[in-house]
């Protein structure tokens, strides 16, 4: 005997009568049982299944598209086998439409049972859109529904992201490589403005910004030409660097070894100016040819100095410059090799040797300004 809904009409004493016959006899067996009706443990057991979802949702999805839609209900303690689930779309169940299939099954979470609804979309059809779509569920208590619609998927604010980010990217981009190409000139123009605005001072208080060392050429002008008039017409009287230049700043009888190094120690850069014919051998040299490579060898020295302390102390800083062409680096020390290799040199323009403003190595000047110290040593 089975009471689909007990309620407390149904409470007694239920009776259980079985006629047994035996020898031309018959007997009645009779077993009886109390029934007590809890409302509590019926509605615990058998409650009215609630939806937990969907609760008036909206999903926007691409027409032509497949979709699944979830629905979760509360059916109690244990399974009931009285419960029904199922969704309509507008007002007509799934059957109708070819594009549609459902499932459900049960499942248990902390002592709950729930039931769980599948609704298959094969194919969105636009008559499928801005219609209410609702999951059912009911059994002998009473029943619940949940509430979806599904809309198009709007993509204007995608394809706006997309462009704003790729708006973003090249002008990051843009800035990127305008940088790189002015880097310099941004360099040089925030010195200058840091000049004049916070009127800073070298930090390191040395004497010199720079110290100019030369090789001659055979014909000693292009080297010297540049050295001596050239360079400090620009860096010394036109931006107030302070350079100490053989040959200008020496006194004629000193020590030439100890002040050389004494004054390379004084110096924030050193400038080693290379002319395309320079050497270090003086094989098959006259002897007037020789007192020349005697110069030479003190330039040498002036070198091998500065190069020591840049090499073992990164200070002072190594420019070089050619002059003349391309400067073969084989006839010259392994430490001046490796300055190259390292940091490459600035290139003056030969055909310009002879005017003192010279427009043609604008990007010379800058490209030397930007490797001198930020603020010369003369600034108080």
């Amino acid at each position: 005997m089975r009471l689909p809904l007990a309620s407390e009409q149904d409470a007694g004493k239920y009776t259980c009568l079985v006629d047994v016959s035996l020898d031309g006899k018959t007997y009645t067996s009779a077993h009886s049982i109390q029934l007590k009706i809890n409302d509590d443990w019926t509605n615990k057991l058998f409650p009215e299944p609630e939806v937990v979802y969907p609760q008036q949702e909206v999903i926007a999805v691409k027409v032509g598209a497949r979709v699944e839609l979830k629905c979760l209900a509360y059916a109690g303690v244990i399974e009931d086998n009285d419960i029904l689930m199922y969704w309509t779309v507008n007002e007509s169940y799934t059957e109708d439409h070819e594009e549609l299939k459902e499932s459900w099954k049960y499942t248990k979470a902390k002592g709950r049972v729930y039931c769980g609804s599948t609704l298959s979309i094969s194919k969105v059809l636009h008559q499928f859109l801005n219609v209410p779509i609702r999951c059912h569920v009911m059994n002998s208590v009473g029943g619940n529904d949940g509430l979806v619609w599904l809309q198009e998927a709007d993509h204007s604010a995608l394809h706006t992201s997309v462009a704003l980010c790729l708006t973003a990217s090249l002008i990051l981009f843009g800035l990127a490589a305008a940088f790189l190409f002015c880097k310099i000139d941004l360099v040089l123009a925030y010195r200058e403005l840091m000049r004049h605005i916070s009127k800073q001072q070298a930090p390191d208080g040395k004497l010199y910004d720079a110290y100019v060392s030369f090789l001659y050429s055979d014909t000693l002008s292009s080297a010297e030409s540049f050295a001596l008039k050239i360079l400090p017409e620009e860096l010394e009287k036109q931006h107030g660097y302070s350079l100490y230049i053989r040959g200008r700043d020496d006194c004629p009888g000193e020590a030439m070894h100890d002040i050389t190094a004494s004054t390379v120690q004084r110096c924030r850069r050193l400038i080693l100016i290379l002319s395309a014919d320079a050497k270090s051998s003086t094989d098959g040299k006259t002897e007037e040819e020789r007192l020349v490579l005697s110069d030479r060898n003190q330039l040498c020295y002036e070198q091998k100095v500065g190069l020591y302390d840049a090499l073992t102390q990164n200070e002072p800083q190594v420019i070089l410059i050619e002059i003349d062409g391309p400067v073969d680096y084989s006839h010259l020390p392994e430490s001046l090799r490796f300055i190259k290799r390292k940091q490459g040199a600035l290139k003056w323009k030969t055909t310009s040797l002879e005017t003192q403003k010279l427009k043609s190595n604008r990007r010379f000047w800058k490209n030397l300004r930007y490797n001198m110290p930020s603020v010369p040593a003369g600034t108080r």
